[in-house]
């Protein structure tokens, strides 16, 4: 249904994934942001998703070149180099909304996903005052050194809770700081879910597993959320 999207941001030159619903105006504009080793099918997949729902989605490049890393360890060491340099994050992130905002023709309705590394990347992005009227992160850390104060819409978890990489300490607290910022904010914790939950193809590793209920349940609360922000899809 998509295809790609290339535009440039933050030193790279991006191979984005574009997709959006045929013949009708979009119900709003959603930026899906990628798990450690890069942009893959999985978001490829959810960008197809949004758009047979009526929205358009990109999914985007934050490595540049479309470049999937071979293996944990090399994505790890390119997920550790841009949070190492968090302007950089940001700028890539940035450009991609502005190209999805571009690309269709939706500025006044944007929100963002991201799945692992891309949720707390999305989080990042909303933390960093981007007009997002959602924000969503799904088996993502929620942990950050931004402070709350400029995220501008709602925020919705989706996490396991025997997930290794996002801790119920690290919810408590999360949900603390939502709270003393005024935010709007869901927190859907899964019994007995880990890590990667919403992927087929997740890595056969400790910790991560795919459950197919999880995966509905947490898509059925995103579309949820992004529903009650937008207006019914209409005809050109």
């Amino acid at each position: 249904m998509g295809g790609v999207l290339a535009y440039q941001g933050g030193g790279v030159q991006a191979r984005g994934y574009y997709a959006a619903p045929p013949r009708v105006t979009p119900r709003g504009a959603v930026l899906i942001v990628h798990e450690a080793p890069g942009l893959g099918a999985h978001a490829k997949r959810r960008a197809d998703a949004l758009a047979a729902e009526g929205y358009a989605a990109l999914a985007a490049d934050l490595f540049g070149d479309g470049l999937l890393a071979s293996g944990p360890d090399e994505a790890r060491g390119w997920v550790g180099a841009l949070k190492a340099q968090p302007d950089i994050l940001l700028a890539r992130l940035e450009s991609a909304l502005a190209a999805l905002a571009t690309e269709s023709g939706v500025d006044d309705n944007l929100a963002a996903i991201g799945y692992c590394f891309g949720g707390w990347a999305a989080l990042e992005l909303a933390r960093a005052g981007a007009p997002l009227r959602s924000t969503s992160v799904v088996h993502g850390a929620v942990a950050s050194a931004r402070d709350a104060i400029a995220i501008t819409g709602s925020v919705l978890v989706c996490a396991g809770d025997v997930d290794p990489f996002v801790p119920a300490g690290q919810l408590a607290a999360f949900g603390e700081e939502m709270r003393g910022a005024g935010i709007d904010y869901q927190l859907c914790l899964y019994g007995g879910i880990g890590h990667g939950f919403t992927d087929p193809d997740v890595p056969p590793m400790p910790g991560f597993a795919y459950d197919a209920a999880t995966d509905r349940r947490s898509w059925a609360s995103f579309m949820n959320l992004l529903a009650e922000h937008s207006p019914m899809q209409g005809n050109d």
